[in-house]
């Protein structure tokens, strides 16, 4: 059997491992590293068939990029949202958004509808394969395609250079 076979997906028999000694609470027994690392070596061969193929990242800079505009995005979103929580009701200009979507990789437009939805103040409400369209809610916006320009260029963009497929 080739070495392909044995480790179908080595990050996930690594993270079964380590889950499977926190478990246990016991990182001194060899019994335990080893039933663990049977146990990670035969459920990712047994559900292989189940486990989509991921695509091939091209950028991991890229990738890392669109993390640090997601997680300072949710930091300084907080902000905004309890500067928003003190204002009247009155005030605000929740809208729905219709943002044009780009990527053609399922895991990259997941990452980029939960960048959206974690941050504070925005929901992907929906996505639009046919259309290519992301919906999204915000509690306020002022400027509709600013928001969109916005989501383009701090996610979708990194997102499309680290996914993107291209004959190399």
């Amino acid at each position: 059997m080739s070495r392909a076979r044995w480790f179908a997906h080595p990050l996930g028999s690594f993270g079964l491992l380590m889950v499977w000694m926190l478990l246990v609470d016991d990182f001194s027994s060899v019994g335990h590293w080893l039933l663990g690392s049977f146990l990670a070596i035969l459920i990712p061969r047994l559900t292989s068939t189940w486990w989509p193929s991921l695509p091939r990242i091209r950028s991991w800079k890229y990738l890392f990029v669109f993390i640090w505009h997601m997680l300072t995005d949710i930091i300084v979103a907080n902000f905004q949202v309890a500067r928003l929580a003190f204002k009247k009701i009155d005030d605000l200009q929740p809208r729905w958004v219709q943002v044009p979507c780009e990527l053609e990789e399922d895991i990259a437009i997941f990452l980029l509808a939960s960048a959206i939805s974690l941050a504070p103040g925005t929901v992907a409400a929906s996505v639009d394969r046919e259309r290519s369209i992301l919906t999204v809610h915000a509690l306020h916006c002022e400027d509709e395609q600013a928001l969109i320009a916005e989501i383009k260029r701090r996610y979708e963009q990194p997102l499309k250079e680290a996914f993107a497929c291209s004959a190399l």
